[in-house]
């Protein structure tokens, strides 16, 4: 919503109370977040089994959303896009929190979780169920996905291997 005598946009009182819980909930939890200037965004990263990876925690308070990217450390080469768009969509088959995405214009690939808090509060429990089922979530197709990109391996091949089938 813009304030019609300056044109500024005003932030709700609920997402910067949002934004407030999840920079705690993100110190409390030990992520060591890097505040982004003037848009609500932490960075943090994560290191699991299979890698390092990168992760946006944002509040979106005009839309009083919250999302969390879990970015694969590399981007898909464009002549591997293709068999990286198989792979993801074959994962992102069943998964019922969150979706792995692929940008065609630079290779970027990354896990999205999100929720809508529109007049609702954003708790520490939401924050975490959240961004730990996104994160576990890249780390485990984060394997076959490299696979994918580097190794030779189809995506048929690379899902059934990480998903035992």
């Amino acid at each position: 919503m813009e304030d019609m005598d300056n044109g500024i946009q005003q932030v709700s009182e609920n997402a910067l109370r949002a934004y407030e819980t999840l920079g705690e909930y993100l110190r409390d939890d030990e992520w060591y977040p890097q505040q982004i200037d003037n848009i609500h965004t932490y960075r943090v990263g994560y290191s699991g089994s299979n890698g390092q990876v990168t992760c946006f925690a944002q509040i979106i308070p005009d839309l009083e959303q919250f999302i969390f990217y879990v970015l694969c450390p590399v981007k898909a080469d464009e002549g591997a896009r293709l068999a990286v768009a198989e792979y993801i969509t074959r994962a992102n088959f069943g998964l019922r929190i969150g979706n792995l995405e692929l940008d065609f214009r630079d290779g970027e690939v990354r896990y999205k979780c999100s929720i809508d808090f529109d007049s609702a509060t954003l708790t520490r429990q939401l924050i975490k169920n959240a961004i730990y089922p996104a994160v576990q979530t890249m780390d485990r197709y984060l394997g076959g996905l490299l696979k994918v990109m580097y190794g030779g391996s189809s995506p048929a091949d690379a899902i059934a291997e990480v998903e035992g089938g």
